[in-house]
């Protein structure tokens, strides 16, 4: 009798986190607000080791260039951490997010959802370099959407493994 009543336990477990889709959304243009706020006015914490474009705009299309010249020639580690993992780092909230709006909009999650996101992050990273070397004197570089691709994907494996667990 006590077996029963464990087995139908396990098959009663319940979403740990249950949000509203209207919440879901409104974290997503939070989020993205402070995306942009971030990667367009904020600070900037680059250098350029790219060619001069017009108007003096400095970018990089060389893959893994800043990426290293950032990882060997720092003085020490804050640097890296700032630069490399920072740009990680901004985009898991992204592919967490938009991994659950994607199943809250669609009810239901599809193994595509991943790739995806991938897909969505690498549009959403290009654009903001894009829009950084036309409108600001930041630096686009082709290693920022590698770094922030990666946290797109992060995000999202994060969302599948949660999901996984029952937390979402």
């Amino acid at each position: 009798m006590l077996g029963v009543q464990l087995l139908g336990n396990k098959k009663s477990k319940k979403n740990v986190f249950k949000f509203p889709t209207s919440l879901v959304i409104f974290m997503f243009i939070l989020y993205m607000s402070v995306l942009f706020y971030v990667t367009f006015f904020a600070w900037n914490y680059g250098s350029s080791f790219g060619p001069v474009g017009p108007g003096g705009r400095n970018y990089n299309l060389d893959p893994f260039l800043s990426i290293y010249r950032i990882a060997v020639y720092s003085e020490d580690l804050v640097d890296p951490i700032r630069i490399l993992v920072g740009n990680v780092v901004l985009f898991i909230p992204f592919g967490l997010l938009f991994s659950l709006l994607i199943e809250r909009l669609r009810r239901k999650v599809k193994p595509t959802s991943i790739i995806l996101t991938v897909f969505v992050s690498i549009l959403l990273s290009s654009f903001i370099e894009l829009n950084q070397y036309l409108y600001t004197f930041r630096v686009a570089n082709i290693d920022d959407v590698i770094l922030n691709t990666t946290g797109g994907l992060i995000g999202a494996i994060l969302y599948r493994i949660l999901r996984f667990l029952k937390a979402f």
